[in-house]
């Protein structure tokens, strides 16, 4: 009894991993230092008498990884994930995170496609044959491919740097004001969103030439890199009218900004921080980058608008989906919503699509702010649902997404509650103090 004891003391406990899978083992030989930091065991999913001990069938054993706990409680799969970043004080947004249903779904959904689209040993692992896929083969001759079989050592280089970045950029967050530390977490989920495009079109064939990459990473602000990096793409030469119009949002943005905010502020500072907000707005995504679009193709690159005539909009799958800042809604229904509709219902994967915008959000508004936390999240949420609505029979019949009385429905669900997006306090404690660092104000 006292030995036992005495192993409890020893062991937070032990990570069963499939040791028939390579790249699990893989996995478990490069996290193994790391574990064992936190007093964790490494062991197979295949030691006898484990699935005894579990009260579980061998297939049902190695549907997933499974941590077990000195008091007998056992995890597996998502929820193994989250118990063993219990352990670590820097998994903190991975626990936070995992405390939202929603989220918590999405964390479900992601880990049993992993499971099902791992590359092992001998051509398949031992795992359960409902997460098998059918295999396909090509033409005469050619070699038969599984579907959707990619290797989890890749997936994860192409989501590493959207993981990273935002976790970098906050260990940094004390030393920053709170508008520096606003750009700084924007440019990180940035950055890592355009590296998982990039490794996606690199992954459906596309070769670029070096200077067209990287003219794709550091130069274009879309994500669009199917089009961007492909040298058979050829768009139309763009018309003096419309940099004439690209020029003229540019020029609003700058009055906007550094002339009526500042003649403002006096009167109402809240409104002051509002008028510099929409005057960046129309200076980065209304203006100038419409003007690297039209240079882009003036060269003969296709880089589509980000932004789309969004107040033309007579729906809001039309504004969210074809007209708001494509560059992230390509990305959101690509990795996002094509994924979720596969496991549930179109309602519920938009919900949960609109709802991780939400917490996107969070990052670059409410914790900067260091306040309002929830308000951006309810925004997108009522985005959901009146897309939802707009969408059911009852939408139809009234005659939304169609015609005024959508354009009117529209602009009231997107309009009316946006002080809840963009909260005092975030215009308080980031935009106000970005202003007079600019010399806005």
């Amino acid at each position: 009894m006292n030995t036992e004891i005495t192993e409890y003391e020893k062991v937070r406990g032990w990570v069963y991993y499939d040791a028939n899978c390579r790249y699990c083992s893989a996995l478990a030989r490069r996290f193994r230092p790391l574990l064992a930091s936190r007093r964790f065991e490494l062991l197979p999913l295949q030691t006898a008498g484990l699935a005894e001990r579990l009260h579980l069938s061998n297939s049902q054993l190695l549907e997933e990884m499974r941590v077990l706990r000195p008091d007998g409680r056992f995890f597996g799969g998502a929820d193994a994930l989250l118990e063993i970043a219990r352990d670590f004080w820097w998994a903190w947004p991975l626990r936070l995170l995992g405390r939202v249903p929603a989220i918590r779904r999405i964390l479900h959904a992601g880990y049993r496609w992993i499971a099902r689209n791992r590359s092992c040993d001998a051509g398949g692992c031992e795992i359960p044959s409902r997460f098998s896929r059918p295999q396909r083969t090509g033409g005469a001759g050619a070699p038969p491919y599984r579907l959707g079989v990619l290797s989890v050592k890749g997936r994860v280089v192409d989501f590493l740097p959207l993981l990273a970045l935002p976790l970098i950029a906050f260990l940094f967050k004390a030393q920053l004001a709170g508008w520096v530390f606003m750009w700084a977490m924007a440019f990180a989920l940035y950055f890592g969103c355009k590296w998982l495009t990039y490794r996606e079109a690199v992954r459906r064939g596309l070769r670029p030439e070096t200077g067209r990459v990287a003219a794709y990473l550091l130069a274009w602000p879309g994500m669009d890199a199917g089009d961007f990096l492909d040298a058979q793409e050829i768009p139309t030469k763009p018309r003096m009218a419309e940099w004439l119009f690209a020029t003229a949002k540019t020029s609003t943005g700058v009055v906007l900004l550094w002339l009526i905010a500042r003649l403002l502020l006096p009167w109402h500072p809240i409104f002051a921080g509002w008028t510099g907000m929409t005057g960046v707005v129309f200076i980065l995504h209304f203006g100038l980058f419409h003007l690297l679009s039209l240079f882009w193709r003036r060269t003969g690159i296709t880089a589509t608008p980000l932004m789309q005539n969004p107040l033309l909009a007579t729906s809001l799958t039309e504004f969210w989906g074809r007209r708001w800042n494509t560059a992230f809604n390509e990305l959101a229904f690509q990795f996002t919503f094509r994924p979720l509709r596969r496991i549930t219902r179109p309602a519920t994967a938009t919900l949960l699509v609109f709802g991780l915008s939400g917490l996107i959000h969070e990052l670059v508004i409410s914790l900067p702010a260091d306040g309002g936390y929830g308000l951006p999240t309810l925004y997108f949420l009522i985005q959901g649902i009146g897309t939802i609505v707009e969408r059911s029979r009852f939408g139809r019949a009234i005659g939304l997404g169609r015609g005024p009385r959508g354009w009117f429905f529209t602009l009231c669900v997107t309009v009316a509650p946006v002080f809840w997006l963009f909260h005092p306090l975030f215009t308080k404690n980031v935009i106000l103090p970005m202003l007079k660092a600019i010399g806005a104000t």
